[in-house]
């Protein structure tokens, strides 16, 4: 019954979907929304950013395992981030009125380093959403009581998933997460009351996980140690900056207002949000200590929905593995849409110049299908988890991408020559390290955002742009 529910509920979520493509009539209402979204959608789908499998399943998990100190990229570096590029970078990116990241880029230097750009950023997508995809594996095999594989669930959430961005594309994705928040935002808060009250009220469950030790959170005093704090939260409050999805939700507003205050009033209500699972599965470690222990040897990700499954009435259930599907199908759409667009804007584009708009819809389309198979094969070859598939992602952001975004918006001198040194020491010192000093006892992806901006500097100053005042008008928007 069930796994009924669940299944209607997906068949729900597919139908709401396809009305909303109705209102796709071109690329830009396709990838934008037609820049016309009011502040109650724009600020849904940036919580729904990160409010993914990783957050419900992964940081749960690896609280359990580590407390707030393995938490340091996520929720505190992602929430870093959305507040961030909220005020700082939503305004100057929104005024310039472009469909991706990678369009920036082009005005801004050439068209190598658009395609360079463009595609580290489509590369940083793998891991992320192969995340949810394995995600949604893990819940139909849980639902299923094992009847459904990890492999047949991860196909068929990630078709559900496709279904309804493949046609729609931002506006299916906006009225569908929109729709979505609202469950993941109830069912949970439903669910982790009923576990707290199992576990002997709220004051009982923050006082044994503060005796624990649980709640420390900043490094020692340890070199290596802070390196690595460091590294966790860069990674991830830097790094994810110069993400197509976090500007394309950014880009879907209908005013300035709404692009800057959604977007930062969204990375605010994620990191209060977020402590929500980490309540619920610390609740169920002290209502089940056997099994959380059992679970936890085998894969600590199954320690919710096993809980919930076992000792929820059947109606929150229902609730939580309905708000569960939520949250990770929000989450999945907008990341499957986000490199896809970016590829087809950014690469294909430059070689097939005479794209049309209506040409550009369906190679995006073509696009968003390709990239599905990739993601599905990658989460079935991965051997990470969900929290680790999420921290890596963004690595290659943080080494190659967010300096020439940085500098390219608030430094106007920063030139075509300081973009590609910036790219070249920054990608090429990072993968050196990954690849020949795997054992390296700090971060490789630090060591490729400091060369990152020594090549940028270097670069604009020995060789910069022969008419440098062309990009005044991009290098003075300012943020709020």
């Amino acid at each position: 019954m069930l796994l009924a529910l669940v299944t209607a509920y997906l068949v729900v979520s597919i139908a709401i979907g396809l009305v909303a493509s109705r209102r796709v009539h071109s690329a830009s209402d396709y990838i934008t929304a037609g820049r016309s979204l009011p502040m109650p959608m724009v600020m849904a789908m940036v919580f729904a950013t990160w409010f993914g499998a990783e957050t419900v399943l992964g940081i749960s998990a690896t609280f359990l395992d580590e407390g707030f100190r393995g938490l340091i990229s996520d929720p505190l570096g992602a929430s870093v981030c959305l507040i961030l590029f909220g005020l700082v970078f939503a305004l100057p990116l929104y005024r310039l009125k472009l469909m991706t990241l990678g369009d920036f880029f082009h005005i801004r230097y050439n068209k190598k380093t658009e395609m360079i750009l463009s595609t580290c950023i489509v590369l940083s997508y793998l891991g992320w959403v192969s995340a949810q995809v394995t995600a949604l594996g893990l819940v139909f095999n849980v639902l299923s009581e094992g009847t459904v594989t990890m492999t047949q669930g991860m196909m068929i959430g990630a078709a559900v998933v496709l279904a309804y961005t493949l046609f729609g594309g931002m506006w299916s994705v906006a009225v569908t997460t929109f729709v979505q928040m609202i469950i993941i935002v109830i069912g949970l808060l439903l669910v982790t009351n009923e576990a707290g009250t199992m576990a002997g009220g709220i004051g009982v469950v923050i006082e044994q996980a503060a005796a624990e030790g649980k709640f420390e959170w900043l490094p020692s005093l340890d070199l290596l140690d802070m390196l690595g704090w460091m590294a966790a939260l860069f990674t991830m409050a830097l790094g994810s900056i110069p993400q197509q999805d976090v500007f394309q939700r950014v880009n879907t507003s209908k005013s300035e207002f709404v692009a800057v205050w959604a977007t930062t009033l969204g990375g605010v209500a994620y990191f209060f949000f977020a402590a929500v699972p980490l309540f619920l599965a610390y609740s169920a470690s002290l209502v089940d200590p056997a099994m959380t222990a059992e679970l936890m040897a085998e894969d600590s990700q199954l320690v919710l929905p096993t809980f919930v499954a076992n000792y929820m009435p059947f109606w929150l259930q229902a609730v939580f593995f309905g708000a569960l599907l939520s949250v990770i199908m929000s989450t999945a759409s907008g990341t499957l849409l986000a490199p896809s667009v970016t590829f087809t804007e950014n690469v294909l584009k430059n070689f097939i110049p005479d794209m049309t708009d209506k040409q550009l819809l369906t190679y995006t389309r073509y696009t968003v299908f390709a990239f599905t198979l990739l993601v599905v094969a990658n989460a079935v070859l991965s051997s990470s988890d969900i929290h680790a598939m999420v921290e890596n992602a963004y690595r290659i952001t943080l080494a190659g991408v967010f300096v020439p975004l940085t500098a390219g918006l608030f430094w106007r001198r920063a030139s075509n020559t300081g973009a590609a040194w910036s790219m070249g020491l920054g990608l090429g010192s990072w993968l050196f390290l990954e690849i020949f000093v795997p054992d390296v006892a700090f971060e490789p992806q630090l060591v490729g955002l400091l060369f990152s901006f020594i090549g940028m500097v270097a670069g604009s100053l020995i060789s910069p742009n022969p008419h440098i005042d062309n990009h005044r008008g991009l290098a003075e928007v300012r943020p709020v």
